[in-house]
C-alpha cells in the first residue's frame, strides 16, 4: 500500500525519552517523538520535527532534530 503524500512517519532516535534541550529556545523536557512531517501548504516540504514535553508537563514543543541537545 503506497504511504498518502501528507503521512507523517516517526523515525527511530537515539535520544527518545531522554531529558534534552532545544538549542535554539532553551526549552528543556523530554524527548517524546522524531516525526517526518510534511509541513508545506502549497507543495510537499519534508521536515524531521522534534516533540519535546516540558519536565512538569504541558504542551509538547516542535524543533528541528538538529537543535536537539542531551541535558547532562
Amino acid at each position: 500500500m503506497a504511504i498518502p503524500h501528507d503521512a507523517n512517519e516517526h523515525l527511530p532516535h537515539a535520544l527518545l525519552n531522554q531529558h534534552v534541550r532545544d538549542i535554539a529556545s532553551g526549552t528543556e523536557g523530554i524527548l517524546m517523538a522524531v516525526v517526518h512531517q510534511n509541513v508545506g501548504v502549497e507543495r510537499d516540504r519534508w521536515v524531521e520535527l522534534a516533540y519535546i514535553r516540558p519536565l512538569r508537563g504541558g504542551r509538547e514543543t516542535t524543533t528541528a532534530v538538529a537543535n536537539i541537545e542531551r541535558v547532562q
